[in-house]
């Protein structure tokens, strides 16, 4: 049941809605400090003031050895405990104040008694810290205000402070956040008790391709900042262990399907699927860092890497239908629609954006560096050059003249203002089916042309919505360039209209 706009009608809510939320204000003029949990199977609770255990700490979460380690009579009165506290629930239905912060002083058990409300003691949320949509325990209204821009289909997860021990989904739909409970239902995760989930990853990837009763479809990750720049900063030997590295033996390399300047492409297999094997010609790790901290659709997808004696495999997701330039090429105008094509342009644009907002530098965006999914999604792919914004010429390399800024080829000065250029160069490979940018000038005279204001004609068939882009992204100076946050913005407009 998928609906993308306002007159939908939803098969659950957000929980702003559920019948146990508070209102905003309920709490302010209150004697109580903070609002009341839901009570406990069984034990009805008659006042907020009841409820002693302060399950928004951390300080009282402990790890699994812990039982272990106690003293076999602390064991016991625990279990006394337990069983005294079952009891008189069964015997009164209430508990009181004291005796229940007596419980929650001294018992420290494996199971938590509200299991269908409160956190379990033992529950990591350390697998998703490095995630780029997971922002921890962080407020309702903190998240609302980290949902800038509001973009349709904009979501991040975070800890529940209603519900100790759920998540919340917050997403942008209509200029306005909708939250979204993820409740625990034993080891699943669910929002609507219908789908179930084993992880975050799964229920975030199934409303990604369904909006399945939600506002939207959820489509970009908002990101943590600093993130990407945090990883490419960091070069310790711990970071390195966090990628998941492939065994050799599980991955089968089959025959190459593309050579670039420095590495060569294999079409490769891996658990039954096809996936594309990198192999780069030096050992170093540092694209697969970059690649394991950014996460979008309109990115190729890092799954893991291979670590051989002499070089590495970078294993990422197959696209079978190749580069956007031999896919536009093979095809040309028969078969490129104005609505491929402005497709083709808008997803290029969303994961330069996403890069812009990650402060990542790609250095080498051209059509060639562009793949084409069986669904016929563009991602950028090729992060061999990509830098953190700050350090982005900190190296010098082999740079393609005709696709690169010209403060970058004089100066070494790379910005997302020089990757808004490249666009620019994109998308004139785009509406002209993959020609050679320049035609008729010569290499060595490309440079003294643009420095002298050239700009390359509009290719022949191409609107001039998308000419005026162009000619924006190749202004001379870099300041003067869009961002690629308001060119999205534009072809958004014109992806409507096609």
């Amino acid at each position: 049941m998928t609906s993308q706009n306002s007159s939908f009608t939803q098969r659950y809510q957000p929980y702003i809605f559920d019948q146990f939320r508070q209102s905003e204000n309920q709490w302010e003029n209150s004697s109580v400090s903070t609002p009341p949990t839901v009570p406990a199977r069984g034990i009805k609770r008659n006042t907020p003031s009841e409820v002693t255990r302060p399950y928004e700490e951390t300080a009282w979460m402990v790890s699994q050895d812990i039982p272990n380690q106690m003293d076999n009579n602390v064991l016991n009165e625990c279990k006394l405990l337990l069983h005294q506290a079952a009891t008189k629930s069964q015997i009164n239905m209430n508990v009181s104040p004291s005796e229940s912060g007596n419980i929650k002083n001294q018992i420290i058990s494996e199971h938590d008694v509200n299991v269908n409300r409160l956190q379990n003691p033992l529950k990591n949320n350390s697998i998703y810290m490095t995630t780029p949509w997971f922002h921890g325990k962080i407020s309702r209204e903190d998240a609302e205000g980290l949902l800038k821009p509001r973009n349709d289909g904009l979501f991040l997860i975070r800890e529940s402070t209603n519900f100790p021990g759920d998540y919340t989904l917050c997403v942008c739909f209509q200029s306005k956040v909708e939250h979204y409970r993820v409740k625990s239902h034993g080891n699943k995760l669910t929002i609507d008790d219908e789908e179930f989930f084993d992880n975050l990853d799964e229920l975030i990837e199934h409303y990604k391709n369904d909006a399945d009763g939600l506002c939207t479809k959820l489509i970009n990750a908002l990101p943590k900042e600093n993130d990407a720049s945090q990883t490419l900063v960091k070069s310790s030997s711990k970071e390195s262990d966090d990628l998941c590295v492939i065994p050799e033996q599980d991955l089968v390399v089959c025959e190459p399907i593309g050579k670039g300047e420095f590495c060569e492409v294999m079409l490769g297999k891996w658990k039954n699927q096809k996936v594309a094997v990198k192999v780069l010609k030096d050992s170093s790790e540092a694209e697969a860092i970059l690649m394991k901290s950014l996460h979008h659709e309109n990115l190729v997808n890092l799954l893991g890497i291979v670590r051989k004696k002499d070089h590495i495999y970078l294993v990422t997701e197959y696209m079978s239908k190749g580069s956007l330039v031999d896919y536009l090429r093979s095809r040309g105008r028969l078969h490129v629609s104005r609505k491929d094509q402005i497709n083709f342009a808008y997803d290029t644009c969303s994961g330069m954006e996403y890069l812009e907002k990650m402060h990542v530098v790609h250095r080498d965006l051209a059509a060639r560096n562009v793949l084409i999914a069986e669904n016929g999604r563009a991602k950028v792919s090729d992060f061999g050059l990509a830098r953190n914004e700050k350090n982005a010429a900190s190296e010098s390399a082999k740079l393609p003249i005709k696709w690169t800024a010209p403060e970058a080829l004089k100066h070494n000065k790379f910005s997302n203002k020089s990757d808004m250029w490249s666009f620019g160069i994109l998308l004139w490979e785009i509406y002209s089916f993959g020609r050679v940018p320049y035609p008729r000038i010569p290499l060595a005279d490309v440079v003294r042309h643009v420095e002298n204001g050239y700009k390359m004609e509009a290719p022949e068939g191409c609107p001039s919505e998308i000419y005026q882009i162009m000619r924006q992204a190749w202004d001379f100076y870099p300041e003067k360039r869009p961002n690629f946050y308001d060119v999205k913005i534009k072809l958004t407009q014109l992806k409507q209209q096609t």
